[in-house]
């Protein structure tokens, strides 16, 4: 595959992304928990680290959140954004490289969207200074792990179609 076969599949990879993002964020609150969201995108960003590798993932990673906080004028959250999608990243990125033999595709995703909101949460309470924050956990953390079982098997879904492209060879 060339650099620039490469660079439009991530492109396309992130504009994906990049909509889901949009169009979740269209969708009202499934319960009244402050920072309850599904992070649909995130099985985008799960799906280039299988296809393409780390340094991929982190990059189509970062753009999205770069340009979503541009598209949605919403540059108060990119803390929290960076904050969960890094260390939820980097989390998926040491267990997908050491551990895939020994963990499916969907618990490492269920950890990355734990390390989500943990990192979503510090970032909240580092920011407001109010620790009672954390009251909320336990709500997130178990719809995390649902919502990260899910994002697995979409990102699953994605990186096994995705190779179906007759263009797409590593």
């Amino acid at each position: 595959m060339s650099k620039v076969q490469k660079m439009v599949y991530l492109s396309l990879l992130c504009a994906i992304a990049l909509v889901i993002f949009i169009i979740e964020l269209q969708i009202p609150p499934i319960a009244p928990i402050p920072g309850l969201k599904l992070g649909l995108a995130n099985m985008v960003s799960l799906a280039v680290l299988i296809l393409y590798g780390p340094r991929e993932a982190l990059t189509v990673l970062l753009l999205r959140i770069f340009l979503g906080t541009i598209i949605t004028g919403k540059v108060s959250t990119i803390f929290f954004s960076l904050a969960g999608g890094l260390l939820s990243n980097i989390g998926m990125i040491v267990l997908y490289q050491y551990c895939r033999k020994y963990l499916s595709i969907w618990i490492i995703s269920i950890v990355g969207s734990i390390l989500h909101i943990v990192g979503q949460l510090v970032i909240a309470v580092l920011i407001t200074n109010t620790p009672g924050i954390f009251f909320y956990a336990p709500f997130l953390l178990i719809s995390s792990i649902v919502s990260g079982y899910f994002i697995g098997w979409g990102a699953l879904f994605i990186s096994t179609h995705f190779k179906k492209f007759t263009l797409y060879r590593q």
